[in-house]
């Protein structure tokens, strides 16, 4: 063989191995990401200098680390954001076209759909999920009604079903039965009574409930898990990177700060709550870092959602407190409010500290990112909307994310689509909650659409749809195009679900 024949040929299997090679010495971080329930973007006193109180830990998370001013759920509910966030794939996708899930539901994540938990378990990681799921899981039955569970057999459908080695937690929001610990595909215990309908600010639905069940004991119960889980995953010698998701059912209602922290802010029962949450993720950061953990660990705070009206919204406004920091609505809207979240991310000698990104980003970034990291792209079946945002966590300002445009969703399956400053509601009303809710006297007579300035106007006031038509249609063809094409990011069209009913897409012919 001629020296050129064996130059070529090392070449040739250089240019095989060397992307291998490459991919296995990316340092692998520790994944901890947090999730809050409910929690308004003015409820961390960082994001919101005029908050009712203060949340410490969240304030010196993002001294360590970066905030995200302009950061999104997919969703104004719990369970698409949940989906979203877990798939990058929008939830609006799914056989889930509007409203959420109730404890008892079917799994909503279809079989061999990857999740970030997939994603990483491939990858070499150590899966765990402590908290609220909200995803639906197979139960085992033994009757006719849903409701009919053999609580003594596994279910499907559910986190380990999905990714994670290891799952504690409950089935769905903590005012929602059953009122049971699952752990991995089983009921801790089984229901043997049951609870009736509390009234605000509990606010719990009747159902069934175990003995070893206190709604109060739940948040502590899942930073004593996380807890345990970081200090087992220190200790143990099969040198795996761990993936933990710790989703808190709080302050979602029932709104119960337990613990000494009934009272502490001198404000609301649900300040006194977010403080609660605010020192969980404290007491979380510190058994990490006191392990030695803290400088290999990718650490992300964020919430499903904004801040619910079940918060009470006019007590919160005798303390002077706005949940939302002067964005219009609050949980279940397409306003901003109801999908505008903190989130912070730290990770030392890689995020700068105490720095600021007003980029936009989307919560189902989280799987392309994780993709970036390990320098593994993904198929084009997977995470069809999620862009990475690394170049964003470690300082970048203008040119990513690659995304065109941001789309948000709301309790009623109305859509808007984000692109720049500019943001067009595929609705004249809400969406959800707020006024003007949909389908009401005060909806009716308002254009059909609205478009916003969010640089001039992020209280959204002045609808400038008559004024702009051109932007108007530019974004509707680009979310009609977002759904025919089965993706937002960049890759090969996939099939979109034109079977299950859609209920607010009536918009779609105003944009051929």
């Amino acid at each position: 063989m001629s020296k050129r024949m064996i130059l070529a040929v090392l070449a040739f299997l250089a240019g095989l191995l060397l992307p291998a090679l490459a991919a296995t010495n990316v340092t692998k971080p520790n994944i901890l990401y947090i999730l809050a329930d409910d929690m308004g973007v003015g409820d961390a006193s960082c994001l919101n200098p005029q908050s009712a109180w203060k949340t410490p830990n969240l304030d010196r998370l993002a001294t360590q680390g970066r905030v995200f001013t302009d950061a999104h759920s997919a969703s104004g509910v719990c369970t698409p954001s949940r989906y979203t966030l877990l798939t990058g794939r929008y939830s609006w996708r799914s056989s889930l076209k509007s409203g959420v899930l109730q404890g008892y539901d079917p799994a909503l994540i279809e079989p061999g759909r990857v999740t970030v938990a997939d994603f990483l378990r491939a990858h070499g990681y150590a899966t765990a999920m402590v908290g609220k799921w909200h995803l639906g899981v197979d139960w085992a039955h033994q009757g006719t009604k849903r409701t009919d569970v053999d609580y003594e057999r596994p279910f499907s459908g559910g986190p380990t079903a999905h990714g994670f080695d290891y799952f504690y937690g409950i089935s769905a929001s903590l005012d929602m039965p059953p009122y049971v610990y699952l752990q991995n595909d089983r009921a801790v215990s089984v229901p043997r009574d049951t609870i009736g309908d509390s009234p605000k600010p509990k606010m719990w639905r009747a159902g069934a409930i175990s003995s070893d069940f206190h709604h109060g004991d739940v948040l502590p119960r899942f930073t004593e898990k996380a807890i345990a889980y970081v200090n087992e995953r220190a200790s143990a010698s099969d040198g795996q990177p761990f993936f933990l998701y710790l989703a808190f059912s709080s302050p979602h209602t029932p709104i119960i700060p337990t613990g000494g922290f009934e009272g502490k802010t001198r404000t609301t029962p649900y300040g006194d709550f977010v403080a609660q949450v605010d020192a969980s993720v404290g007491e979380v950061l510190s058994a990490l870092d006191q392990k030695g953990l803290g400088t290999n660990t990718l650490v992300i705070f964020t919430a499903d959602n904004g801040c619910a009206p079940a918060a009470n919204l006019e007590e919160l406004k005798t303390v002077h407190h706005d949940p939302s920091a002067g964005f219009r609505g609050y949980k279940a809207d397409l306003f901003e409010g109801g999908h505008r979240i903190p989130f912070i991310a730290r990770w030392p000698g890689q995020i700068p500290a105490g720095t600021r990104c007003s980029q936009t980003i989307g919560q189902l970034d989280l799987l392309a990112t994780c993709a970036d990291l390990l320098n593994s792209p993904l198929p084009d079946t997977v995470g069809e909307d999620s862009v990475s945002i690394l170049p964003l966590l470690r300082g970048g300002e203008v040119g990513s994310p690659r995304r065109d445009a941001l789309v948000n969703h709301s309790v009623n399956g109305s859509f808007a689509i984000r692109q720049g400053k500019w943001k067009l509601l595929l609705c004249p009303d809400s969406g959800g909650w707020s006024s003007p809710r949909p389908n009401t006297k005060e909806a009716k007579g308002l254009p059909r659409y609205q478009l916003y300035d969010l640089e001039a106007d992020r209280a959204e006031q002045h609808n400038l749809a008559a004024q702009h038509p051109e932007i108007v249609q530019r974004l509707g063809r680009l979310m009609r195009k977002y759904i025919e094409q089965g993706r937002s990011s960049p890759g090969a069209a996939q099939p979109y679900d034109k079977q299950t009913p859609w209920p607010q897409t009536s918009w779609m012919k105003d944009f051929p």
